[in-house]
């Protein structure tokens, strides 16, 4: 998945669409929506209504969905936030089960989670800067053995070796 978008190498880059069903499920609100406004008010008001609702969820739906998970020359970007090289510590890529424990009973509370519950698979990755209050990144991926390994690509790319 190695790209390059201007002078940026990128190793990986991932979105985080949600799922077909969501939007089936999504997609009933307004329906229903309609139906209970249509008891009240006329077809056209029903109408616009159901409408309105189904702008606004496909609105929220595709704002959850779009996130982006990347791997790039300065560090691990999970949405808007950026895991520098330099703090980053090792990594591990987590299965579903792994995923579960590590989101339940394994948890540490204080980790830094960028997950989405439709996305059964993660990488966790230490954080290595002792001023930092999280321990490590919990990061939903669909490929946690891609993002595994272009994490090392890109940290084995780093000037400094880290």
């Amino acid at each position: 998945m190695d790209a390059s978008v201007g002078a940026v190498q990128i190793y990986y880059s991932e979105r985080l669409w949600v799922p077909a069903s969501w939007w089936v499920i999504g997609m009933v609100f307004p329906v229903s929506f309609a139906s209970a406004v249509g008891l009240y008010a006329s077809p056209a008001v029903s109408l616009i209504a159901s409408v309105l609702t189904a702008v606004a969820v496909a609105g929220a739906l595709l704002a959850y969905g779009r996130v982006r998970i990347q791997v790039d020359a300065a560090g691990l970007h999970a949405g808007a936030a950026l895991l520098e090289w330099a703090w980053a510590g090792p990594a591990v890529a987590n299965d579903k089960a792994a995923t579960a424990s590590r989101l339940g009973v394994g948890a540490d509370h204080s980790a830094w989670l960028f997950v989405r519950g439709y996305v059964p698979t993660s990488v966790e990755v230490d954080v290595a800067d002792p001023d930092d209050p999280h321990p490590y990144w919990l990061v939903s991926t669909r490929h946690p053995a891609e993002l595994l390994t272009a994490i090392e690509r890109a940290r084995q790319a780093q000037p400094s070796g880290h």
